[in-house]
């Protein structure tokens, strides 16, 4: 901890670093590709999931929006999304099947103080739990990291969401407390969770990460022989 001239506590010496704002065409694993919103080439799979016909209610209860009626409606969404830079929205291609199964976005981008927000995030039933989905997000964290020259990396979610503290919590990301009343949407109250990933944590989350991803951890039926957050805790200790 450094002290100054006036005998206090100061935060450490943060060296000027290039803020690098998200852009990319294709960011590819080995299970999934991530591509930058395009309507023309992922307006029908992404119509498949957004869909009110297709799409459970229940899985749209913390989202801003609802499903949608018309594929129109979802086109002129996603045309949005397209000339948006803040939030940056994404598509996750199944490389298996070069189907769209995801949509996410870097959001609430601050070049300042480089922090930005892992936001809006759908998946298809059918991508949810999987080491695909695992793998986007281990993908997105590489970004914003060794690319974007975060120091922070967020995750914000309804505090009745449980799945979703859950599932970022099962990423690597640390609670950091709840701000109350914090939004008011879909004409109700909703107190917000704050979670975050920060730049010196990620050496560990990566090995974490690349050791639960290999072929190794996983037996003929698809099934983790050891948990993300197992490894985790062993890189950690």
């Amino acid at each position: 901890m450094r002290i100054n001239e006036f005998d206090q506590h100061i935060g450490e010496t943060v060296e000027p670093v290039d803020f690098h704002y998200p852009d990319f065409k294709a960011l590819s694993g080995s299970f999934v590709t991530i591509e930058h919103i395009c309507v023309e080439q992922h307006l029908d799979d992404i119509w498949q999931f957004y869909r009110a016909d297709h799409a459970h209610p229940k899985d749209w209860t913390y989202l801003f929006q609802e499903p949608f009626a018309t594929k129109s409606d979802v086109q002129k969404l996603l045309e949005d999304y397209e000339v948006s830079t803040d939030p940056y929205f994404l598509a996750v291609r199944d490389n298996q099947t070069n189907t769209v199964l995801a949509t996410f976005s870097l959001a609430r981008i601050d070049t300042k103080n480089r922090v930005c927000e892992m936001s809006r995030v759908i998946y298809a039933p059918e991508f949810r739990r999987t080491r695909a989905a695992t793998e986007a997000q281990y993908l997105m964290m590489r970004y914003v990291f060794e690319t974007m020259h975060c120091r922070r990396y967020e995750w914000k979610c309804d505090s009745l969401n449980i799945p979703s503290r859950r599932a970022a919590e099962h990423l690597g990301f640390t609670f950091e407390g709840r701000f109350r009343n914090a939004v008011i949407y879909k004409g109700r109250s909703r107190d917000t969770d704050w979670l975050s990933v920060i730049d010196s944590e990620w050496p560990a989350l990566e090995t974490a990460f690349t050791h639960w991803l290999s072929d190794s951890n996983f037996n003929e039926n698809g099934q983790q022989k050891q948990r993300l957050e197992d490894f985790r805790y062993e890189t950690i200790s």
